[in-house]
């Protein structure tokens, strides 16, 4: 066969195997993604909270201490920063891999040829040196340089150095994402123990009034103007009341508990302002345009760089199809005796070698691949639109929750005032034998539990505060 005979064969091949390359890899992408809305509500903020520093929506300077504390020695945290180093460190790695690698090679071995063999029989005629035969035992020493590099012709490895740097990138908004979540989860446990706090003062101040309440129905049973009933049904309120006082003083330790292993330390007090219904509440909420989600939550970005990755995954896969071409070469010095490297140009030693490599037999299993590849896409594009509408619905309800308990605080509040007057006025009629026992019972409890509802709604307030920063993407930065 002539040589152009053979070249005609040689490239018709390759072309052969692109084309069925091509065929085989068609990549699906439908990025029809569902357009964000132009505002959460019928006005639109200028400005968005998400871009306050945390220790500025924050007001307490307890809080801030806890918060700096968590973020130098949250586990998750140094956890996240681990993954980082290791997204790192695998981008480095794709991106030398686009570079011939260079190694230095030095070797000793030594070789005997049978003499009934072609090498043995014709060394034992041949001289090395000027009247010296080819040794039996033959040493051979190399010192060199050696190099390989596979020519990224189709964008395969150029794909995969992408990949990598989606994924870095993803690792860093990851680890933002565990520090917004971090913050938030500390700032909501704080405020729950406040209330816990205050909500422990009002059950010791009922306990009070019960106790008094229980004397007084005890003196009027002695005087005949009781039964024995009403002393036991508020002695009963007052255990109940006693019970809870312990059952509150269980919650506050977990509680604190739950911050120290936030903050990665061993169970410990607290420090902390207890009265809530006088801290005043974060900032004004300003949630800006719904597209500031975009940009500002690390979920969101962090999806954003999935989908990237995943797009250079497929055209990886992509181009693992085609013929890869790889270059290898050497240049050293090479002698049977070490006296003789140094003696040039006889001791030189090159090669030089282009190699075409083309998947014909395991061909099912890279498409197997591509196709794997292709739908980590779509999912990618999928997660990436879910944590967009995920993320515009927690602002809104937000949004609305802050409105709606605004005006649950207002009504808490009266009726809490209201129920306060009402076991002084039952107390004084009931002295006056113009109520009964049962009705100072309900009122108590009644007020007990307004005030504890109202405790908890100024909490309320305090979380959504904190949900709809962390849901607009602050407290990352």
């Amino acid at each position: 066969m002539s040589f152009n005979k053979f070249n005609i064969i040689f490239f018709s091949l390759i072309i052969s195997i692109i084309i069925v390359g091509c065929k085989t890899t068609v990549i699906s992408e439908k990025d029809n993604l569902k357009k964000i809305p132009d505002s959460f509500s019928s006005a639109k903020d200028s400005i968005n909270s998400a871009n306050i520093k945390w220790r500025d929506y924050f007001n307490d300077s307890n809080l801030t201490t806890l918060i700096d504390i968590a973020l130098k020695n949250n586990l998750d945290l140094l956890s996240a920063l681990q993954k980082i180093e290791i997204a790192n460190a695998s981008f480095k790695f794709r991106k030398g891999a686009l570079f011939p690698d260079l190694n230095l090679n030095v070797a000793a071995s030594q070789k005997r040829f049978g003499l009934y063999t072609m090498d043995g029989a014709g060394n034992i005629s041949t001289e090395i040196t000027p009247g010296q035969i080819v040794p039996i035992q033959l040493p051979d020493y190399y010192v060199g340089l050696q190099t390989s590099w596979e020519v990224d012709v189709w964008g395969k490895l150029r794909n995969k150095k992408k990949a990598a740097l989606a994924r870095y990138l993803s690792s860093i908004e990851g680890k933002n994402l565990i520090v917004t979540s971090l913050i938030a989860e500390i700032a909501n446990t704080y405020y729950g123990i406040l209330t816990l706090d205050n909500e422990l003062d009002i059950i010791i101040e009922t306990i009070k009034l019960q106790k008094s309440a229980f004397e007084l129905v005890s003196i009027q049973k002695e005087a005949g103007a009781a039964n024995e009933l009403a002393v036991e049904q508020f002695e009963a309120q007052l255990l109940n009341s006693m019970a809870l006082e312990f059952e509150t003083l269980q919650k506050i330790t977990e509680s604190e508990n739950k911050i120290n292993f936030l903050l990665g330390r061993f169970p410990q007090s607290v420090k902390r302002n207890q009265l809530i219904l006088k801290q005043t509440l974060p900032v004004k909420i300003a949630v800006g345009i719904p597209s500031n989600l975009l940009k500002n939550r690390p979920d969101i970005r962090q999806a954003e760089f999935g989908l990237l990755q995943s797009k250079a995954d497929v055209r990886a896969a992509k181009a693992a199809f085609y013929p890869s071409f790889n270059i290898s070469a050497g240049l050293g010095l090479q002698a049977f005796k070490t006296g003789f490297l140094l003696t040039t140009p006889q001791s030189l030693a090159y090669s030089i070698l282009g190699n075409l490599v083309a998947p014909l037999i395991n061909r099912k299993a890279i498409k197997a691949e591509f196709k794997t590849a292709n739908a980590n896409q779509q999912q990618a594009l999928y997660t990436y639109q879910k944590s967009i509408i995920n993320g515009y619905i927690e602002v809104y309800n937000q949004l609305n929750n802050i409105s709606n308990l605004e005006k649950i605080y207002e009504l808490k509040t009266k009726e809490v005032a209201v129920l306060a007057k009402a076991i002084e006025t039952s107390t004084t009629l009931f002295k006056t034998g113009r109520a009964t026992y049962i009705e100072i019972l309900m009122t108590q409890k009644s007020s007990l539990q307004s005030k504890r509802e109202l405790l908890y709604t100024r909490q309320n307030q305090f979380t959504a505060t904190i949900n709809i920063y962390k849901a607009l993407g602050g407290g990352w930065q």
